[in-house]
């Protein structure tokens, strides 16, 4: 009988060359708060297979790689077969779908406004002291780096902070490691997280490049834009792992019916203003580096917008302006809900017409929250929930509980949840308090199609009563039907302003 696995007795060096078995799984077995995730699962990877492993949220694929990578322990035996011939270091590396940075300090508990404040950036390293850490550790030349960063567009980012970067710019320097590595196994979840289409196209260059140099990738992905050297499809289901050489035509899940929308979610929003944002030749610049120029923008009530840019473009600044975050806010003309910024008001009296979802957001969210307690905290604006609900207020988040499927998780912790629950409780935390503005920043990110398909329903659902909505997403992902215009930013600048018909982006 298959015992617990043991770190060190499941590698080895073999001169397998171009054929033999490079990883060996045996009935492997994971259970989660007494829930199987996997059972008695088999899987062979040859030498020379490159794979793409995909499955529904929660069914194990991030669990069965970090097993592979020796970070997460589980029943039953992984043997690893490394080249001894290969020049290519002897390791399996993960790359997380969530980067964790620390500051100077070695302390990785930021706050969400943190970011943009220029005392607490200079607590961490720029992305070029990390990278000079990373090389002199791994034993790599700095040279070697460079074409990563160039095809990546992210040569520009050098002497950033790494708190100032955005989840897309974290996920740019997650890839520009592993790839500067190249060790004989890289597994990384959720490739393409964050990252514009360009960005998208060039990272599978560079795959495609590193896998002709030797090493064997497992992406974890439901993309379908991949690397051409993949040659291999893996799916769990049901805690077992099915194989072939081409990406099987995934049954389309039956379209899930909406409940109907809580009653308090059915009125219209209260208003306190018809200009919702008001930005006029607003200037941003760190140090000399100016992320926003002169941009010119009104949202009016009940609008839906569509934010969009390539990485860097400034959409992360833009939005920090909107959420009453970033300081440099009061040096511009810019009104919020028909206030000019800096008249008195405090952060927490700008976020009471804001309910917001991102994926930096979800990074600081207090995980040690149960479902129930992060989404009643949207009524307070707080990363955890630290006062009882009056009864009308509970019966909200009760009502909200059940509105999204989530009755039977509710005492759960938010961070035990697979991801696609987890930015439904987001979303449920977001409007719990019917805001006037609705920010969701690529809200979808990690989420298979069917997945973001239901996520977007709800959003057409929740924004039908009114409420005005800016949504960040690409081109090429499903977005709301219910957008009706759009604001594309370039290098800092507004590139376009326009109306827009949603079934020509989708």
């Amino acid at each position: 009988m298959a015992g617990p696995i043991n770190i060190n007795d499941r590698k080895s060096k073999s001169p397998l060359g171009d054929l033999g078995v490079f990883v060996a799984i045996s009935d492997l077995n994971l259970k989660h708060q007494q829930k199987s995730v996997l059972k008695d699962l088999n899987w062979t990877i040859n030498t020379g297979e490159q794979y793409v492993l995909s499955g529904e949220s929660g069914s194990g694929k991030t669990s069965i790689a970090k097993i592979i990578a020796g970070l997460q322990s589980a029943i039953g035996e992984v043997k690893i077969n490394f080249n001894d011939k290969s020049q290519l270091p002897a390791e399996v590396l993960f790359v997380e779908s969530w980067y964790q940075f620390k500051n100077l300090e070695g302390v990785a508990n930021f706050y969400y406004q943190q970011r943009y404040t220029s005392q607490q950036a200079k607590d961490t390293l720029t992305v070029h002291a990390e990278l000079v850490s990373y090389g002199k550790e791994k034993g790599l030349h700095l040279d070697q780096v460079e074409h990563i960063l160039e095809a990546l567009n992210f040569s520009s980012f050098a002497s950033s902070q790494l708190i100032e970067l955005s989840s897309g710019e974290h996920k740019k320097l997650q890839l520009v490691k592993a790839l500067w590595l190249k060790p004989q196994l890289l597994i990384i979840d959720q490739p393409y997280t964050g990252l514009d289409a360009a960005s998208r196209n060039n990272l599978n260059l560079l795959m495609d490049e590193v896998a002709e140099n030797g090493v064997q990738l497992i992406l974890i992905s439901n993309d379908t834009e991949l690397p051409t050297s993949i040659n291999r499809f893996a799916e769990i289901k049901d805690g077992k792992i099915s194989v072939s050489d081409s990406r099987a035509t995934s049954a389309v899940r039956d379209e899930k019916r909406l409940k109907e929308i809580p009653d308090f979610l059915k009125e219209s929003p209260l208003y306190s203003s018809e200009e919702i944002v008001k930005m006029i030749d607003v200037n941003i610049s760190y140090g000399e580096k100016q992320v926003l120029k002169n941009i010119n923008w009104e949202v009016k009530a009940g609008e839906k917008w569509l934010l969009q840019g390539h990485n860097g473009s400034g959409k992360s600044t833009l939005l920090s302006l909107v959420n009453g975050d970033h300081p440099q806010s009061y040096a511009n003309e810019l009104y919020l809900f028909g206030n000019r910024r800096g008249s008195g008001e405090s952060i927490w009296d700008i976020k009471q017409h804001i309910g917001l979802i991102s994926p930096e957001f979800h990074w600081y969210f207090d995980a040690n929250s149960t479902v129930w307690q992060s989404i009643a905290s949207g009524f307070y604006d707080t990363v955890g929930l630290f006062q009882q609900l009056p009864y009308s207020k509970s019966q909200q988040v009760d009502e909200l509980v059940a509105y999204f499927g989530l009755t039977e998780s509710k005492n759960e912790l938010l961070a035990s949840l697979p991801l696609g629950k987890q930015r439904l409780v987001l979303l449920a935390r977001t409007i719990i308090k019917n805001p006037e503005l609705l920010i969701l920043d690529e809200p979808c990110q990690g989420l298979d199609q069917q997945q973001t398909q239901h996520f977007n329903q709800l959003v057409d659902e929740l924004c039908s009563n009114g409420m005005t909505l800016i949504y960040v997403g690409h081109f090429e992902s499903q977005l709301p039907t219910c957008i009706e215009k759009r604001i594309l930013l370039e290098k800092g600048e507004v590139k376009v302003v326009e109306n827009l018909n949603i079934e020509i982006l989708s």
